[in-house]
C-alpha cells in the first residue's frame, strides 16, 4: 500500500494517548484524530458501527451518545475489544461493549439525559477495519428535555468544539439527506473552525430515505453546495432492520447493490459507500500524520528532555539489587543533609521567590521579632518612676539621703535584666519552630520511602528538643552573669557625673542622634478612612523620630501629610467582618484632630509578623500603647506626684543611669543571643545530621522495612518509565517513517459561501423537463456523467455478493445549483417507475 510506516504509527499514537491517559496526565500533544460531528439521529453511530462491523453502540431515539467516545480501530487478526476503565479484560461479546458503554455512560451523566465531557476510550481490534482514531460527538440539540439543563445545545456545542478546533483533527461532518443541507448544523459548525475547508469530509446519510422524485446526485458530485474535500454517501441500516438484527455484512452489501443499481449514483458507486469512506478516512488521517509529524516529533523530543530529569534517577533501578537499599539510605540521608544546610545558610539554586524560609525567618526572629519583644518590655515611664522613689526611700530607711544610694539603681537594674528572660525564652521557641518547619521541608524529597522519612522527622526533631534545654539553659546563665555584677565602669556607661547633668525636663526615654532626624522605618501601609471622606488607600509611611509621614508612592516626592509625634499613642483596632488586615490606630492623648477633622487614624498591614514590626519602630520612636498610659494612671499613688525637689532630682538620676545600663545589656543580649542559638541548636543540628543521624537510622530498626517503597511512589515510577520508553519508541518509528508516502494533493478551495446561517434554503426540482416514460435509459444509467469534482482518491473494490433484495427507486436530484441563474419553482412531479439498469 506504500503507508505501511504510517500504518504503523496509528497504533503507536494510540498506545500514546492511553499512556498518559492511563497516569492522569496531558502530553501535550494534538494526537491526529477524526472527530464525528453532525444532528441527532444524524446517523453518526451506524457509521461508526458499520466500520466496525459489529453492533455495540446504544441506540434510542433522542440524545443517546452523552459523552464523547474516542474508539480506536486497530487491524488485528483476532476480533476483541478492551476499554481503558477497564484494563486488562476483552470483550469478545459485542453486546456487552454497548452494556459497559451504557453503564459508563451512567456512572457519570446520571440515567436521564445529562451529558460531559469526560470521554470513554475504546479499542477495537478485528481484520475488517483499517487504522483509524476516531470521536463520537453527542449530536447538537435544541430543546433541553429531561433533567438537562436549559443550555444543553450550548454545553454540546462547546465540548465540540474543544476537539474539532486542533489543526491535527479531521472533521468528518454527518448530515442526513432527508432534510435540507444548507442548514446542515455539522456544516456550519466545521465552517466556524475551519473556514478553508482542509479539514472537513462530508458524510451524506439516509439517501435510501428522501422523498420519491429527488436525490442528491449534484451534492454527492461536490456542484451543489461543494466542500474542498466533496462528500461521500452511505445507506446505513433502518430501525426496521436493527430491531431485526439484520447482519451488517448484509447491510453493507445491500448498500453496495443501492448505489449499483440507483440511476443517480451508478455512475459513481466506486466513490459511495462506507468501504470507501473507511479507506477514504485511513489514506485523509496517514496523509495528515504525514504533515504534522515535524511538529510532532518537535514535541516529543521537547517531552522527552523534560522526562529526562525525573527519570535520570529511575533508568539504573533494580529492585533486586542487595546494595541498592544501602546506596539509597546513604544518599537520601547526604541530600537531607546538604538541603537543610542549604536552606539555612542560603542558596543561589532554587530560591523560593514566594516566601521568607529557613534561614531568612530565622534571622528575621533574631534581628526584628526578638529587639521588637525587648523593646516592649520597659517603656511604662511613671510605673518606673515611681519604683525608683520607693527604692530610693527604702534604701535610706528612716534616714534623710543626701546622696543618691547605689543600692536603689541596682535593685531597679536588676528588676529589669530579669524581665529578659521570657523575651529570650520566646525567641528559642520562635527558632525551634522554624527549625522544625525546615526539617519537614527538606524531608519532602524522602517522600519516597514513608517510613525512612517518618523516622528521620522523630530522630532529628528529637535532638533538637533535648538542645532546647541546653540552649534555654544557657541563656538563663547569660542573664544570671548580667545579673551577678553590675559593671558600673562600662564604657558606654554615663556615670553619675553625667547622669546628673542630664535635662530632667524632657521625660521621655532619650533617643540617639537627636540632633539629626533619624529615619526609623519606611514601608506600605493601608490608610483606612470612611468611604464619605475619600476611602482607604495604600500610601508609602515614612517614621522618623520626630514625625509619622505619609506619600503617594516611595519615591517621596508627593507628601500627603506629616504628624508629630507628640502625644501620640497606639492602641488595637478590631479586623472588620470582611477584612483580612491586621488593623492599628494612632490618636491624640489631649484629645486633638489627629488627621484632616479624625481624632484616630487606623492603619493597616497585611500581617501579624508586619503589624508587630510597626508596633516595636513606633515604641522605638516614643509612641507607646494606650493601655500602659491608663494603668500608670488609674494605680499611680499620690505621693508619685508630690516628691520633693531633691528626690525628684535622684529620681531623674537614677532613671537616666537604669536608662544606660540596660541600653548596654540589651545591646549584649541582643549580640549573644543569636549567637547562642546558631552555636548551641542549629550548628550542633547541622554536625548532628551528617556525622550522626546514619548511625541512628541503622540502629532504629531493620533497614528492609525502612527503604520500603511507598506504593505511589513504585507506580509513579513505573508509569514514568513506560512514559519515557512510549515517546523514545514513537521518535524512532517516526525517524524511520518515509515521507515519500502516497498521499493526495490538497484539493483546489471551492465557493463555500452557501455554508453560513443566512444561507438560502436551495428549491427541488423534477428529475428531467421530458416525459418520464420517453427519457432514454441512458441518460442517468452507468455510462459515465461529468468528470467528479470529488478530489478523495478512487480506491477500486471488488463487489460484495449480495442477495437480491427489493427494488431500487430511482430518484430526481434534491436541489439546484444556487450559483446558477434563480430557480423556478415547479410543481410536484409525478412518480417515476423504477429503472432498470443494463
Amino acid at each position: 500500500m506504500g503507508n505501511r510506516g504510517m500504518e504503523d504509527l496509528i497504533p503507536l499514537i494510540n498506545k500514546l494517548q492511553d499512556a498518559f491517559s492511563s497516569i492522569g496526565q496531558s502530553c501535550n500533544l494534538d494526537l491526529p484524530q477524526i472527530a464525528v460531528v453532525g444532528g441527532q439521529s444524524a446517523g453518526k453511530s451506524s457509521v461508526l458501527e458499520n466500520f466496525v462491523g459489529r453492533d455495540f453502540l446504544p441506540r434510542g431515539s433522542g440524545i443517546v451518545t452523552r459523552r464523547p467516545l474516542i474508539l480506536q480501530l486497530v487491524n488485528n487478526k483476532a476480533e476483541y475489544a478492551e476499554f481503558l476503565h477497564c484494563k486488562g479484560r476483552k470483550f469478545v461479546d459485542f453486546d456487552e461493549v454497548r452494556q459497559e458503554i451504557e453503564a459508563e455512560t451512567d456512572r457519570i451523566t446520571g440515567s436521564n439525559k445529562g451529558i460531559s465531557p469526560i470521554p470513554i476510550n475504546l479499542r477495537v481490534y478485528s481484520p475488517n477495519v483499517l487504522n483509524l482514531t476516531l470521536i463520537d460527538l453527542p449530536g447538537m440539540t435544541k430543546v433541553a428535555v429531561g433533567d438537562q439543563p436549559v443550555d444543553i445545545e450550548h454545553q454540546i456545542r462547546d465540548m465540540i468544539l474543544q476537539f474539532i478546533t486542533r489543526e491535527s483533527c479531521l472533521i468528518l461532518a454527518v448530515t442526513p439527506a432527508n432534510t435540507d443541507l444548507a442548514n446542515s448544523d455539522a456544516l456550519k459548525v466545521a465552517k466556524e473552525v475551519d473556514p478553508q475547508g482542509l479539514r472537513t469530509i462530508g458524510v451524506i446519510t439516509k439517501l435510501d430515505l428522501m422523498d420519491e422524485g429527488t436525490d442528491a446526485r449534484d451534492i454527492l458530485e461536490n456542484k451543489l453546495l461543494p466542500l474542498r474535500r466533496g462528500y461521500i454517501g452511505v445507506v446505513n441500516r433502518s430501525q426496521k432492520d436493527i430491531d431485526g438484527r439484520k447482519d451488517i455484512r448484509a447491510a453493507l452489501a445491500a448498500e453496495r447493490k443501492f448505489f449499483l443499481s440507483h440511476p443517480s449514483y451508478r455512475h459513481m458507486a466506486e466513490r459511495m459507500g462506507t468501504p470507501h469512506l473507511q479507506k477514504t478516512l485511513n489514506q485523509q488521517l496517514t496523509n495528515h500524520i504525514r504533515d504534522t509529524l515535524p511538529g510532532l516529533r518537535s514535541k516529543l523530543q521537547s517531552q522527552l528532555l523534560s522526562l529526562e530529569k525525573e527519570v535520570e534517577e529511575y533508568k539504573n533501578f533494580r529492585p533486586d539489587d542487595p546494595t541498592r537499599k544501602t546506596k539509597a539510605l546513604l544518599q537520601m540521608v547526604q541530600q537531607f543533609g546538604v538541603d537543610f544546610e542549604k536552606c539555612i545558610e542560603g542558596s543561589g539554586d532554587q530560591v523560593d521567590t514566594a516566601e521568607l524560609s529557613g534561614g531568612a525567618r530565622i534571622n528575621r526572629i533574631f534581628h526584628e521579632r526578638f529587639p521588637f519583644e525587648l523593646v516592649k518590655i520597659v517603656f511604662d515611664e511613671k510605673e518606673l518612676r515611681r519604683e525608683i522613689s520607693h527604692a530610693i526611700k527604702n534604701v535610706h530607711g528612716v534616714r534623710t539621703g543626701l546622696f543618691t544610694p547605689d543600692l536603689a539603681f541596682e535593685a531597679i537594674v536588676k528588676k529589669q535584666i530579669i524581665k529578659l528572660k521570657e523575651p529570650c525564652l520566646k525567641c528559642i521557641d520562635l527558632v525551634i519552630q522554624e527549625l522544625i518547619n525546615t526539617f519537614r521541608q527538606c524531608t519532602n524529597k524522602l517522600s519516597s520511602y514513608p517510613r525512612l522519612r517518618e523516622e528521620t522527622e522523630r530522630i532529628v526533631t528529637t535532638y533538637v528538643r533535648e538542645r532546647e534545654g541546653k540552649t534555654k539553659d544557657q541563656v538563663l546563665l547569660l542573664i544570671d552573669i548580667e545579673l551577678s555584677y553590675i559593671n558600673t565602669n562600662h564604657e558606654d556607661f554615663i556615670g553619675f557625673a553625667n547622669a546628673q547633668q542630664r535635662n530632667i525636663v524632657n521625660k521621655k526615654r532619650a533617643i540617639p542622634n537627636q540632633d539629626t532626624v533619624l529615619v526609623i522605618r519606611k514601608g506600605w501601609l493601608t490608610l483606612n478612612i470612611s468611604i464619605m471622606k475619600g476611602g482607604s488607600k495604600e500610601y508609602w509611611f515614612v517614621l522618623t523620630a520626630e514625625s509619622l509621614s505619609w506619600y503617594k508612592d516611595e519615591e517621596e516626592k508627593e507628601k500627603k501629610y506629616m504628624l508629630p509625634l507628640d502625644n501620640l499613642k497606639l492602641r488595637d483596632v478590631e479586623k472588620g467582618f470582611m477584612s483580612n488586615k491586621h488593623i492599628f490606630g494612632i490618636f491624640n492623648t489631649e484629645q486633638r484632630n489627629v488627621y484632616k477633622d479624625l481624632r484616630q487614624i487606623e492603619l493597616a498591614c497585611d500581617t501579624q509578623e508586619d503589624m508587630d514590626s510597626w508596633k516595636a519602630s513606633f515604641l522605638r520612636a516614643g509612641v507607646y500603647p494606650e493601655k500602659d498610659q491608663v494603668e500608670s494612671e488609674d494605680a499611680a499613688p499620690a505621693d508619685s506626684f508630690s516628691m520633693d525637689p531633691q528626690l525628684e532630682r535622684q529620681v531623674e538620676t537614677i532613671r537616666n543611669l537604669v536608662d544606660s545600663y540596660i541600653g548596654i545589656v540589651n545591646k549584649t543580649i541582643r549580640d549573644l543571643m543569636p549567637k547562642t542559638i546558631m552555636h548551641l541548636m542549629i550548628n550542633s543540628a547541622k554536625d548532628f545530621i551528617h556525622s550522626e543521624l546514619l548511625a541512628y537510622l541503622y540502629s532504629s530498626g531493620d533497614q528492609n522495612s525502612l527503604m520500603e517503597e511507598s506504593a505511589d511512589q513504585a507506580q509513579r515510577r513505573d508509569e514514568m518509565l513506560r512514559m519515557y520508553h512510549a515517546i523514545k519508541e514513537a521518535l524512532s518509528i517516526i525517524g524511520d517513517i518515509s515521507t515519500s508516502t502516497i498521499s493526495t494533493p490538497v484539493p483546489p478551495p471551492v465557493n463555500d459561501s452557501w455554508m453560513p446561517e443566512t444561507s438560502p434554503t436551495p428549491q427541488r426540482r423534477p428529475p428531467s423537463s421530458a416525459p418520464p416514460p420517453s427519457r432514454p435509459p441512458a441518460v442517468r444509467g452507468p455510462t459515465p456523467g461529468p468528470p467528479p469534482l470529488n478530489p478523495t482518491p478512487a480506491f477500486a473494490a471488488p463487489p460484495i455478493p449480495s442477495r437480491p433484495g427489493l427494488p431500487m427507486n430511482a430518484f430526481g436530484n434534491s436541489s439546484q445549483d444556487p450559483f446558477s441563474a434563480p430557480p423556478q419553482i415547479p410543481s410536484r412531479p409525478a412518480r417515476v417507475p423504477p429503472g432498470i439498469p443494463r
